[in-house]
């Protein structure tokens, strides 16, 4: 959520910033900015009031000590109707502060200046690429058929026992996921980030905290009687364990990893697009979340991509970054990266990880903050990444490596799944 003294300093550039994303923030601003005249002056006139509520109380004490018991009566009356007006008052005080964080939550975040303008995944900026196309030998096949030859996952199990879009791993695919989710803790580990793990339920203050709600609640399950949503990524756990915490600047950067389960609705998802495993309702990502200073969020993004370029190489994943335009980019990133893998049977680019900055959006939500040398606190940036998410680098390892032999492993993963190909 922006923060009011940035609107109320910064309006013109909150609008230029938010236009990188198509958002017309001019009317919303305005609105925000009109309220909060009226808050403050509603916040002065009640102050007002019971400033002279608490001088009235004083003067009727006094009055019954010197035994001036008419005049104090009178005063209480006084009293009386101010307090009925500036009970009248902090109502209205709350609804204008509600109306205002209702708009406010409706404004996504600004972007970065080094966001491309862009409407569509079309206009995304490609950074950086590495690694060859691989080269498939004749009757080479997609992985949901591989899946199929070898056994490995059943789509229409996974049907039988849930929908579509929740897969049923077995065997060696079943091993293969295990050797990557312990494959990017470890790394994480080793790279200083303190593993957590995380309820995979969260509540509404939870969602709300990393910007989940009220922007995505219909893409997120919902269990209604306990008012409890099924995590879309383990950003939204991890990163609430700071809620409502004020940090030491020493403690910075915070670094935390985890892996879990992860379950998006995906509504309005159809056709070749969806296939096999490249979307699902349900799979399995390992996140890093980092907490930072200010003035060191964009350096410690850059490390961020970094470290996911390096589980790429390890894959033996010809790979791509591309920074997001702002037509593409989420509500609450500042910045964010994505990184493709190139799905050779498929002969198309697959989304495996974002790495984004929200800056102070998510903190401002959380309240989180971090106490500096001078004693003033301020709000942290907050920062996370898929390092990484399954089902995509799967489809990929699976399609790459095909052989008439059979499915080579990465040699890295060998030591995890205790075999060097599936045949």
């Amino acid at each position: 959520m922006l923060q009011l003294n940035y609107i109320r300093e910064k309006k013109e550039e909150a609008i230029e910033r938010l236009a990188i994303k198509n958002f017309d923030a001019r009317p919303v601003l305005e609105q925000v900015l009109e309220l909060d005249n009226e808050r403050r002056r509603t916040q002065n006139e009640l102050d007002s009031l019971l400033n002279e509520a608490n001088i009235i109380a004083k003067q009727v004490g006094e009055l019954y000590k010197q035994g001036k018991r008419a005049e104090a009566d009178e005063l209480k009356n006084k009293s009386v109707a101010v307090k009925e007006s500036s009970g009248k008052l902090a109502e209205q005080f709350k609804q204008i502060e509600e109306q205002q964080q209702q708009l406010l939550v409706q404004v996504p975040n600004t972007p970065s200046f080094k966001v491309p303008k862009g409407k569509t995944a079309a206009d995304n900026e490609n950074v950086y690429q590495e690694g060859e196309i691989p080269k498939l030998p004749a009757g080479s096949k997609p992985h949901w058929e591989l899946a199929a030859q070898y056994d490995l996952i059943d789509f229409e199990l996974g049907v039988k026992l849930t929908g579509a879009g929740f897969p049923v791993y077995k065997g060696k695919a079943a091993r293969l996921q295990r050797a990557l989710i312990n494959f990017f803790l470890d790394r994480a580990t080793a790279s200083g980030y303190l593993e957590i793990q995380p309820p995979i339920m969260v509540n509404e203050a939870s969602g709300y905290g990393t910007g989940q709600l009220p922007d995505k609640e219909g893409q997120m399950y919902h269990a209604t009687i306990d008012n409890l949503y099924m995590i879309p990524t383990a950003e939204v756990p991890i990163t609430n364990i700071y809620r409502d915490v004020i940090l030491k600047a020493d403690q910075l950067p915070v670094k935390n990893c985890g892996y879990t389960p992860c379950f998006r609705r995906e509504a309005g998802s159809y056709g070749k697009d969806v296939r096999g495993l490249n979307r699902l309702h349900q799979f399995d990502k390992v996140e890093i979340v980092q907490i930072a200073h200010p003035d060191k969020s964009y350096e410690t993004l850059e490390e961020m991509r970094t470290y996911v370029a390096g589980l790429m190489r390890d894959l033996e994943l010809p790979f791509r970054i591309l920074k997001l335009c702002g037509g593409d980019m989420s509500f609450a990133s500042a910045l964010t990266y994505d990184f493709e893998a190139f799905s050779a049977a498929q002969e198309k680019w697959l989304e495996v990880s974002s790495v984004s900055n929200f800056e102070t959006f998510q903190s401002n939500r959380l309240k989180l903050r971090f106490r500096g040398a001078d004693n003033k606190t301020q709000l942290a940036h907050t920062l996370n990444g898929s390092a990484l998410a399954l089902p995509r680098i799967v489809a990929s390892l699976l399609e790459n490596n095909q052989t008439p032999e059979g499915i080579k492993i990465p040699k890295v993963l060998v030591p995890y799944t205790g075999f060097s190909a599936i045949n």
